[in-house]
């Protein structure tokens, strides 16, 4: 029997969960949230989650070593997404704080309130309620495919050299009419990896069955173009 060319699939009906996992600096969120678009399915912003505790963390002037009062406040904040919103904007105590948590110092914290095993099943705990509300999904983090979603219909994992992802971050950063150090931000990217890829909590991993995706030399487009095309081959009907 002859497949239909991929331009004639279509994603299969009922609950579908794809991941995108990777390093900090890799584009996975805009990546995930126009492959979730042009898929017509939800997109949730995990990394967003994190970054809300490391933000909550800090204005409550919370010792991040306590985990417990960090944990107790997080469950006070209630963290859930906007889902009107494009993207989904994260709220706390029903307030919109998108614009808090991209600042510096959520950055330098986030990493390790990541690594507090508390916070961590907190947070996954409220992935899992987000997927059971939201079945159609694409899911991007650091854990998705290896922790959060093993049975995923669709894994990848992208990655990028460092020099690019600190040249990415700092555009970012001067569009939105920041300073930017690039080398400053690439000393960051590979401490953070470090970090990220050692911790004994939830450390960054490849699931071993997730498409690798090197995006150091591919434009946005093409980045979403491969996924898409990856998607509808696989699954699509």
């Amino acid at each position: 029997m002859v497949s239909k060319p991929t331009s004639q699939r279509r994603l299969p009906d009922g609950p579908i969960i794809i991941t995108i996992d990777g390093p900090a600096g890799t584009g996975k969120s805009s990546v995930a949230r126009q492959l979730a678009a042009r898929l017509g399915l939800d997109f949730l912003d995990t990394g967003a989650m994190y970054r809300a505790a490391a933000a909550i963390t800090i204005d409550h002037g919370i010792d991040p070593a306590d985990t417990d009062a960090v944990v107790a406040k997080l469950v006070d904040a209630d963290l859930h997404f906007d889902w009107q919103r494009d993207p989904p904007a994260m709220l706390a105590w029903l307030e919109d704080i998108n614009g808090r948590i991209r600042d510096a110092d959520v950055t330098g914290l986030v990493s390790d309130i990541s690594a507090l095993a508390p916070v961590r099943e907190h947070l996954v705990r409220k992935q899992r309620i987000i997927a059971r509300q939201h079945p159609r999904l694409v899911s991007e983090g650091r854990d998705q495919g290896s922790i959060v979603f093993p049975d995923a219909a669709m894994k990848f994992y992208l990655d990028a050299r460092a020099d690019v992802r600190a040249k990415r971050r700092a555009d970012q950063l001067r569009d939105e009419g920041k300073p930017a150090d690039e080398a400053e931000l690439r000393r960051q990217i590979e401490l953070r990896d470090r970090i990220d890829s050692t911790r004994a909590v939830g450390p960054l991993t490849c699931p071993e069955d997730a498409v690798v995706i090197d995006t150091s030399d591919m434009s946005f487009d093409e980045v979403v173009d491969t996924l898409h095309a990856r998607v509808i081959a696989r699954v699509g009907v």
